[in-house]
């Protein structure tokens, strides 16, 4: 089952994800990777919860 990334409390560091980096945002490209930060303050964002991977890429964490 696909975590909903639209949560905070569903993402932590070391979880594997799929982000959409910004500059894949038209495409809908994802990028798979690890999480090493949560970028994203509050604790729901409608687009998905901004992280770091531990390659130092940023994107918004997939959750459909």
């Amino acid at each position: 089952m696909q975590i909903d990334g639209r949560h905070r409390k569903n993402i932590y560091s070391g979880l594997e994800v799929e982000v959409i980096l910004k500059k894949d945002q038209r495409s809908g490209n994802r990028t798979a990777g690890i999480v090493k930060d949560l970028l994203t303050k509050s604790s729901f964002h409608p687009h998905g919860i901004k992280v770091r991977l531990e390659d130092g890429q940023v994107g918004r964490v997939v959750y459909d």
